[in-house]
């Protein structure tokens, strides 16, 4: 298959699922010209607001392929990657990131997260969520007991 052929597969998932009650986004994971695993928007039917069709088709490949890395692997997706999903997706490490439609063909049909695009660039004291430390005396505790465990999987 090519990758034409994977976005397109990407498309026809997100049309599915919105008559299984899901969002308009679908998601495929190719590995070695094989799709390892698929994702479809799921954030309303599941009442998930992480359950993106990206990060949905990047736990699955990561479960099929047997590791946290998805090295090697091009993520294909009916939609241009929202923050989170592009976020996931650099965390997954994959070699690529392709889409079809835009972020602005989203804004168009009701699905406008071009605001977060612009957020990290902006003060926090601008933005709406409070986001902010607190301090504790014990706050590095958990990276401590991480650099003294010795069988920890380092990524």
């Amino acid at each position: 298959m090519s990758e034409h052929e994977w976005l397109q597969q990407a498309v026809d998932l997100a049309v599915a699922n919105v008559a299984n009650g899901g969002g308009p986004f679908g998601a495929v994971v190719v590995k070695d010209g094989d799709v390892v695993a698929t994702g479809q928007n799921r954030v309303t039917a599941d009442l998930d607001p992480t359950a993106h069709a990206e990060v949905q088709a990047i736990r699955a490949a990561a479960k099929v392929i047997g590791d946290f890395s998805l090295a090697g692997c091009v993520l294909c997706s009916s939609c241009e990657p929202c923050p989170m999903c592009l976020a996931s997706a650099l965390w997954a490490r994959v070699d690529r990131v392709a889409y079809a439609a835009t972020r602005d063909d989203a804004a168009a049909g009701g699905f406008d997260d071009r605001e977060f695009y612009g957020l990290f660039a902006r003060d926090r004291s601008t933005w709406t969520t409070e986001v902010g430390v607190v301090p504790l005396d014990d706050a590095t505790a958990p990276f401590d007991a991480w650099a003294a465990y010795a069988d920890r999987v380092d990524y």
